[in-house]
């Protein structure tokens, strides 16, 4: 469907994640990856989506001289969000460890931003998820980090495993978001750009 639409373009999708490079594929499109280092670092004064959209922008602006008119640039950011406050990606085992047993038996958000960047234009566009979880025991918990080491993920979890199969107990708004990209939503923006 969109390959045909596409078929000129050359899209780059920047991102290192095997989760986004999965789901894109999941669209019948055909893209390239290619990243570049970027400091993501951001002002404490930005909030939930904020944070996602400005990274989004931020990791597009690496690219900024670069892209040629015939290509489309895909940049992409997910945080957690719990209590107010970002959760990012755990420093270690026990950051890990902490981060979940924080959110365990509680309900937390999870935001991603996708940002479009072509030579005319730039689009970003973001999604929310909330997520439900269970209550888990301390050895459940550790079973998880230690098994999984979920070390590269927002939230030191992945909805697509164990953790996500024994204690996501509900979800409100899209599954793939909490994956890293809000499929639905890109797909959308891909029909309409």
């Amino acid at each position: 469907m969109l390959k045909e639409k596409f078929k000129n373009t050359d899209i780059i999708l920047a991102s290192q994640s095997p989760r986004r490079q999965e789901l894109l594929k999941g669209l019948d499109l055909d893209f390239s990856i290619e990243t570049r280092p970027v400091d993501e670092v951001y002002s404490t004064d930005l909030k939930a989506a904020e944070i996602t959209d400005y990274l989004a922008v931020l990791k597009a602006s690496a690219f900024k001289n670069d892209l040629k008119e015939n290509q489309l640039l895909m940049t992409s950011d997910t945080i957690v969000w719990f209590n107010d406050a970002p959760l990012e990606k755990p420093k270690n085992e026990q950051h890990a460890i902490e981060m979940i047993s924080s959110m365990s038996g509680q309900i937390h958000e999870v935001y991603t931003s996708v940002c479009f960047t072509s030579t005319t234009q730039q689009t970003v566009i973001n999604d929310c998820t909330k997520v439900h979880f269970a209550a888990l025991s301390p050895e459940e918990i550790e079973y998880y980090v230690k098994t999984y080491q979920p070390m590269d993920k927002a939230g030191a979890y992945g909805i697509q495993d164990w953790l996500g199969y024994a204690a996501v107990t509900k979800l409100e708004g899209c599954y793939y978001n909490v994956m890293g990209l809000p499929l639905p939503k890109v797909y959308e923006f891909l029909k309409q750009f």
